[in-house]
């Protein structure tokens, strides 16, 4: 296969200074793309600047030879997101390439947490992406074209603790994203949310002494995919880390059925509403899981019904 180029391409990169965004950044970039490397160069909890790593981005891409300019801007607020897409318009007329990567982190269990906490990690990860894909949609759409890649977690879809504002932000992306390549469809945008494993400074303080080898580089690839112009899916979450690569799916179990219930048919029923036999249906978002879901539904329950 000849080398999957981005000539021509501009991307914006959220938290591009540092770890997974530098890794994403300078892939892109010695591929031809040109570049927005937006960091503001804050520490892992968000409360304090404490580096300026967006310029030294930037002159690492340029000395290679590649095209990049610097924004500071913050992603947690809808005039900063506007202002680093409106880098990359300034710079080179266009977006084709939106990757939400910029994140902090702030721990605490549900009883215990802040608000000021809570707000500081859904405003950077949860409402940082809606913002950021607010202001680049109409760019992209008048363009007929655009690619948005926007950063899960395991633990928006598995839990951990202590960090639910962090779980809740990521989990909510997926639905930022289900409806971004719906709507996008039309126009030839296409979303997708990349969950990876990588070690960075969002790390610091765990124990990862038993991990096996997890550097941004070895997800990197699977976003630069999802950020050229042969990515064939949309509104798919897929997995990258330590060399695995793979895709993550919503599946139900295909459950029970009655013409009525009561709260004892529930429970006397409760096997089968989880198990059925380990019938699963299996609904992806793009294009029509919303429709599928509910046409399924319907079908075996007027099939059902017609048996009485």
């Amino acid at each position: 296969m000849s080398e999957l180029r981005y000539d021509g391409r501009v991307a914006v990169i959220t938290g591009a200074g540092r770890g997974l965004g530098l890794a994403y950044a300078l892939l892109l970039a010695s591929r031809g793309c040109k570049v927005v490397v937006n960091d503001n160069g804050g520490s892992t909890r968000g409360d304090a600047i404490i580096a300026n790593p967006a310029d030294d981005a930037v002159a690492e891409i340029r000395a290679a030879g590649g095209e990049a300019v610097a924004c500071a801007q913050s992603v947690a607020t809808p005039e900063g997101a506007r202002a680093i897409v409106q880098t990359a318009i300034d710079a080179w007329g266009r977006i084709d390439v939106l990757v939400h990567n910029a994140g902090n982190v702030r721990y605490g269990k549900i009883a215990e947490l802040s608000l000021e906490d809570f707000t500081a990690v859904t405003d950077v990860h949860f409402k940082g992406g809606f913002f950021l894909v607010q202001a680049a949609f109409p760019h992209m759409q008048a363009a007929g074209y655009g690619r948005i890649v926007l950063t899960g977690s395991i633990s928006g879809l598995y839990g951990s603790t202590p960090s639910v504002n962090y779980g809740m932000s990521k989990a909510g992306l997926v639905g930022l994203n289900n409806v971004a390549a719906l709507e996008g469809a039309e126009r030839g945008i296409k979303s997708n949310v990349i969950v990876p494993n990588a070690m960075t400074r969002m790390a610091d303080g765990l124990d990862t002494s038993q991990y096996p080898p997890l550097t941004p580089e070895l997800v990197a690839p699977m976003v630069g995919w999802l950020a050229h112009e042969s990515c064939s899916v949309s509104g798919e979450l897929m997995v990258a880390g330590g060399g695995r690569m793979g895709r993550i799916w919503w599946t139900e179990s295909k459950g029970a059925w009655q013409p009525e219930w009561t709260v004892e048919d529930v429970a006397a029923r409760l096997d089968d509403i989880r198990e059925s036999g380990g019938e699963r249906w299996t609904f992806p978002p793009f294009p029509s899981g919303f429709i599928d879901h509910l046409g399924k539904t319907f079908k075996w329950a007027f099939a059902e019904r017609a048996k009485l």
